[in-house]
């Protein structure tokens, strides 16, 4: 009888054990990446918080839902700046668009949409930026991969990217001109920035991808300081459209360069 009391609480013991473990790898599974924490941060190495809050807004042109009868689009007015590219070249300019208004079937919500005039990269809520041409370089290669390097110079100084990360799998995928590139899905990832002569420094970081990577989306001088300002799409998921504005003026605490605004729409079901 003693051994039949102490088998039943062994089972129960080693099912109440796997039930917490379950309960912990479900939640660790559910958590949104995050950014590397700060406690495992090189002195070297910057990167924003969990809790990063723009200097200003910006937004892309596109859908949006709204949520308790709030929307993005309602902050957006013509003093806003549009950085848009027009026959290979980009331009700062006021605002041109117009605002559609439809349904989301997916949601069951409503949608505002954003068509603007121009070949829009983003808009910017920062009306001192000085409108006109902007210098900018060609971006040859628009994802950077673990263990490659791409170097760009500017104004006589080179800023060198390097990532760092484990590539799971890889594969060929159509590009949207009808032609063929290898597609890598990684995780752990980060990617570095070099300028000149400086410290080597952790720019982002996401621990995984959903069919999605970092891309290289601008390159040049947004603030007019003669240094190199960047636009990066960073989706993490395949239901996500997200975008991050770096800019050398506003950098601090003796950088060179900032995260000022981030923006994530999501578009899931």
């Amino acid at each position: 009888m003693k051994k039949y009391v102490f088998g039943i609480l062994l089972v129960s013991v080693l099912f109440s054990c796997n039930g917490s473990k379950e309960k912990k790898i479900e939640k660790k599974t559910n958590r949104v990446s995050k950014v590397v924490a700060k406690d495992s941060l090189k002195k070297d190495e910057f990167v924003a918080d969990e809790e990063f809050k723009n200097d200003f807004d910006i937004l892309l042109p596109r859908s949006y839902r709204t949520y308790d009868n709030l929307n993005p689009v309602s902050s957006l007015t013509k003093k806003w700046i549009d950085l848009y590219e027009d026959n290979g070249e980009y331009f700062l300019g006021k605002a041109d668009f117009e605002i559609e208004k439809s349904f989301d079937e997916c949601s069951g919500d409503s949608l505002q949409y954003i068509s603007s005039k121009n070949k829009t990269i983003i808009f910017i809520d920062y009306p001192e930026l000085k409108v006109g041409k902007v210098k900018s370089l060609k971006i040859n290669k628009d994802k950077i991969w673990p263990k490659e390097k791409v170097v760009y110079t500017f104004n006589g100084v080179t800023y060198t990217f390097r990532a760092e990360g484990k590539v799971l799998s890889e594969f060929k995928v159509a590009t949207d001109d009808d032609k063929e590139e290898i597609f890598k899905n990684v995780a752990n990832y980060k990617l570095y920035l070099k300028i000149g002569d400086g410290a080597e420094k952790l720019l982002l970081a996401e621990d995984s991808f959903q069919d999605t990577f970092v891309v290289l989306r601008f390159a040049g001088d947004i603030d007019g300081d003669g240094k190199l300002d960047f636009v990066f799409g960073a989706n993490r998921n395949y239901e996500e459209q997200r975008v991050i504005l770096f800019l050398s003026s506003k950098a601090e605490n003796g950088e060179d360069l900032k995260k000022v605004s981030e923006i994530a729409v999501q578009f899931d079901c």
